[in-house]
C-alpha cells in the first residue's frame, strides 16, 4: 500500500510539474539548469580548474620507469689500436663487447628545483578563470536574452491569436445574419462573399500563427530544457501592465570585465616571455640494473648503476624569438585598449538608444491601445448600422479591416516596447 501510495503521488508530482503555468523568471531559472550552452559554460569553468591543477603537479617530482630486451644477432664491434693488445703500432683490429642478451631496466627521478615559467603558468591560469567565469556570465545575459525575446513573441502571438479568433467569431455571426437575409431576397449574392473572403483570410492568418506559436514553443522548449512533447502554458504577460525593468542602477557590463581580464593576460604573458631568458634548474637521479646472458658460454652477469646530478637549461641566444614576442605583446595592448574604448562606448550608445526608444514605444503602445478602443467601438457601431441596412458591405469590411490593423498595431507596439527594454537590460548586463 505504502508503495502504491508513493507511485500515485510521484505520477500527480511529474502531473503538476507538466501542468504548471510558466512565468519570465521561472523560465529562467529552467534556462539556468538545464540549458545546454549554459551547462556547457559552466564546464568550462570546471575545466579550467582541473587544468590549474594539472599545471600545479609540474611541480612534484616526477618518476618514470623504462624497461628494455635486447637481443644481440650480430654483437657490435669496436675499432681499437693493434698496439693496445701488443701489435704493431699503427694497426688497427675489431673487437666485439657485449653479450647476445641484455635486459635492462631504469628508474629515474626528476624534480624541477627553479623555473619561472612555472609561475608564470598558475598566475595565467587564475586570470583564464576569471575570463571563463565572465563568459560564463555573457552566456547568461544570451541566453536570458534568448528565453525573454522567446517568451515575449509567444505572448504576442497568443494575443493576435486571439483577437483572429474573436474577428473569426463576429464574421461567422455577420455570414449567418446575411445568409438569412439573401434567402429572403433583400441583399445581393456579392455581400455575402465579401464577408466570406474577409472570412478566408482570417483564417489564413490564424493558421500562420499557429504555426508561428509551434516554432517559438519549440525553441522555448530547447532553451529551457523542456522535451519535445512537453505542453508549455505562459503567464499572461497583460501587455505591458506591469514593466521588465525592475532594477535599471545595478550595471554590470561582462564585456567590459572581459576586456580587462585580456588586458591582465596581456601584461602576464608579457612576463612570461620576459622569465623566458631566465635559465631553468632541476634535479634527477637514476638507477639502472642490466642484466646481462652469453647461454653458449652459461655466463650470466648482472651490473647495477646509479648516479645523481644538476641540470641547468639556458638558452642564450634564441635568434630574436622572444624580442619579437614582446612586440607581439606590445601591439596586442594597443589593440585591447582601443577595444576596450569602442565597446565602452557601443554600449552607452545602445544603453541611450534603448532608453529613448523604451519612451517612444511606451508611448506608441499607449496610442495604439487608445486605437484599438476607438477601432473597436468603429466596428460594433459599424456592425450595428450594417445589420439595420444604413451602410454597406464594403463600409462594414473597411471597418472590419481597420479593427485588425488596430489590433495588429497594439501587438507589434508591445514585442517592439519590450525588445527595447531588453535591449536596454542587455547593455547594463542585468536580465534577471
Amino acid at each position: 500500500m505504502k508503495i502504491y501510495l508513493f507511485f500515485i503521488s510521484s505520477i500527480l508530482s511529474i502531473t503538476a510539474i507538466q501542468a504548471q503555468t510558466l512565468d519570465l523568471e521561472t523560465c529562467f531559472k529552467m534556462a539556468d539548469s538545464a540549458n545546454i550552452t549554459l551547462r556547457n559554460s559552466r564546464l568550462d569553468i570546471q575545466i579550467n580548474q582541473k587544468q590549474k591543477n594539472a599545471y600545479l603537479a609540474s611541480r612534484y617530482p616526477k618518476i618514470t620507469a623504462t624497461g628494455d630486451y635486447k637481443y644481440n644477432a650480430i654483437i657490435p664491434g669496436q675499432v681499437v689500436p693493434g698496439a693496445f693488445f701488443g701489435g704493431a703500432p699503427g694497426t688497427y683490429t675489431t673487437v666485439q663487447f657485449g653479450v647476445p642478451y641484455n635486459l635492462s631496466n631504469t628508474v629515474q627521478l626528476t624534480q624541477i628545483l627553479y623555473n619561472p615559467l612555472v609561475n608564470y603558468g598558475l598566475s595565467a591560469l587564475d586570470i583564464n578563470q576569471k575570463i571563463v567565469e565572465i563568459q560564463n556570465q555573457l552566456t547568461t545575459q544570451e541566453v536570458r536574452q534568448q528565453v525573454a525575446s522567446t517568451f515575449f513573441n509567444l505572448q504576442a502571438v497568443g494575443r493576435q491569436i486571439l483577437f483572429v479568433e474573436g474577428n473569426i467569431k463576429n464574421m461567422d455571426k455577420l455570414i449567418a445574419n446575411l445568409e438569412k437575409t439573401y434567402e429572403q431576397g433583400l441583399v445581393i449574392g456579392t455581400d455575402v462573399d465579401k464577408l466570406k473572403i474577409s472570412r478566408l483570410s482570417l483564417l489564413n492568418n490564424q493558421q500562420s500563427l499557429n504555426a508561428t506559436k509551434f516554432q517559438l514553443e519549440s525553441l522555448l522548449r530547447i532553451l529551457i530544457g523542456l522535451k519535445n512533447d512537453a505542453p508549455i502554458s505562459l503567464l499572461s504577460d497583460e501587455m505591458i501592465e506591469k514593466s521588465i525593468l525592475i532594477d535599471k542602477a545595478t550595471i554590470s557590463r561582462p564585456e567590459l570585465l572581459l576586456i580587462q581580464s585580456q588586458q591582465e593576460m596581456n601584461i602576464e604573458e608579457r612576463k612570461g616571455t620576459s622569465m623566458s631568458y631566465l635559465p631553468n634548474l632541476s634535479f634527477y637521479g637514476s638507477y639502472n640494473y642490466t642484466y646481462n646472458m652469453k647461454p653458449a658460454d652459461d655466463f650470466r652477469k648482472g651490473i647495477n648503476s646509479a648516479f645523481i646530478g644538476l641540470r641547468l637549461d639556458w638558452t642564450l641566444f634564441d635568434g630574436f624569438e622572444k624580442y619579437n614576442k614582446q612586440k607581439m605583446n606590445l601591439m596586442n595592448k594597443d589593440k585591447l585598449n582601443n577595444q576596450l574604448d569602442l565597446t565602452t562606448q557601443q554600449l552607452n550608445l545602445q544603453t541611450e538608444n534603448a532608453k529613448n526608444q523604451i519612451e517612444i514605444q511606451t508611448s506608441s503602445l499607449n496610442i495604439a491601445k487608445e486605437q484599438l478602443v476607438l477601432a473597436t467601438r468603429v466596428y460594433d457601431q459599424s456592425t450595428a448600422q450594417y445589420n439595420l441596412g444604413t451602410i454597406s458591405t464594403n463600409e462594414l469590411i473597411q471597418a472590419d479591416n481597420g479593427l485588425q490593423q488596430a489590433q495588429t498595431n497594439v501587438v507589434a507596439a508591445y514585442i517592439q516596447l519590450r525588445q527595447a527594454e531588453l535591449t536596454f537590460l542587455r547593455s547594463i548586463g542585468n536580465i534577471k
